[in-house]
């Protein structure tokens, strides 16, 4: 098997779990499925033995943070970015270092650190197929998770013509799309959703960069991370994934989740901020709280998810929990910027 090195992105400003996330503490430093472990623990403890060192991406402030919940890691593979940029350019600037260290064949993982997989057993076995499919075919490999209902959180990739190792090159990504077009692309059959995992040669992954993206490679292989201020805001996906002709998909049927926010939670097996409720008369009520001693007592609601967190209370409509970015854009315009 060719060498292979994880990367875990673990960025973010802390704000799909707020009030239990924060921009100091976004959601990979907590602990959201009751496994007593931080997501960013559970990233890593379920990567496998045969796996080569473990590289870290995060925000430079959250450095340390990242060195308390993983203190077997190494300073240097952890690289802190001055500010935040997207995934193009946390995988450029990683992709880099890696070439120089490992050289052009070594096979890149990239993998979000705030994801749920409970197997870790068949998660090892799917990462050995993706490694051989990125090696044998020399492309950049994106695990696909087999659709389980129209979701509209997120993008889809349609499968092609079968490569070897069980992938299919892509025919199209799909951004996060209505609820009619979900239902759509989950008729066909033909359709994944996008894990945002992915794997490739190091050396192909530069190349696709530079031809499609060079206002990233070209001031980070002039300056290094120097150049970051001026580099563009932009996703892997926008960058290289939707114009490559390289991207190949292999779809998987593991359990995911990518805990997107606080309805997510409502999936799993084990409620990780259990609260002492008293309830006359409501429907459809979720509560969270930090505090386990805690009492919430709740009269004649419908359809609402109260989470508690030390001083902050936040009250929702589940299903606008997506718009929790713009409540925080009206906290920091009205002077509560200390509680975010």
């Amino acid at each position: 098997m060719a060498q292979f090195i994880p990367v875990i992105l673990a960025g973010g400003k802390g704000e799909r779990f707020w009030p239990l996330s924060r921009f100091d503490q976004p959601k990979q430093f907590l602990c959201l499925d009751g496994s007593g472990k931080s997501l960013l623990q559970s990233t890593v403890a379920r990567l496998p033995d045969w796996a080569g060192e473990v590289w870290v991406v995060t925000r430079l402030g959250l450095v340390p943070l990242v060195q308390a919940h993983c203190p077997h890691l190494p300073p240097e593979r952890i690289l802190g970015e001055p500010e935040p940029r997207d995934t193009a350019v946390a995988v450029a600037w990683v992709t880099q270092q890696l070439l120089q260290q490992y050289g052009d064949e070594v096979i890149v993982g990239i993998f979000p650190a705030d994801h749920w997989i409970p197997d870790a057993v068949q998660f090892q076995q799917t990462l050995a197929q993706a490694v051989a499919v990125a090696t044998q075919n020399q492309g950049i490999v994106t695990l696909g998770i087999t659709p389980t209902h129209p979701a509209t959180g997120y993008g889809y990739i349609q499968q092609g013509a079968a490569v070897s190792g069980g992938a299919y090159r892509v025919v199209r990504f799909t951004e996060k799309p209505d609820l009619a077009q979900a239902v759509q692309l989950l008729a066909a059959g033909d359709y994944s959703w996008n894990s945002g995992m992915f794997f490739f040669p190091a050396g192909l992954m530069w190349r696709e960069l530079a031809q499609y993206a060079p206002a990233i490679t070209a001031p980070l292989a002039q300056q290094g991370v120097a150049a970051y201020a001026h580099l563009p805001k932009i996703s892997i996906d926008y960058a290289v994934m939707e114009h490559t002709q390289r991207a190949l998909v292999l779809p998987v049927t593991f359990a995911w989740d990518d805990l997107g926010d606080w309805r997510s939670l409502e999936r799993l097996a084990k409620n990780p901020l259990p609260a002492q409720q008293v309830d006359w008369g409501s429907s459809g009520v979720t509560v969270y709280s930090t505090d386990p001693q805690e009492l919430v007592a709740t009269l004649g609601l419908d359809n609402v998810l109260i989470i508690r967190d030390g001083k902050v209370t936040l009250v929702a409509a589940p299903e606008r929990t997506q718009e929790i970015k713009k409540l925080l854009t009206q906290l920091r315009e009205q002077g509560y910027g200390d509680y975010l």
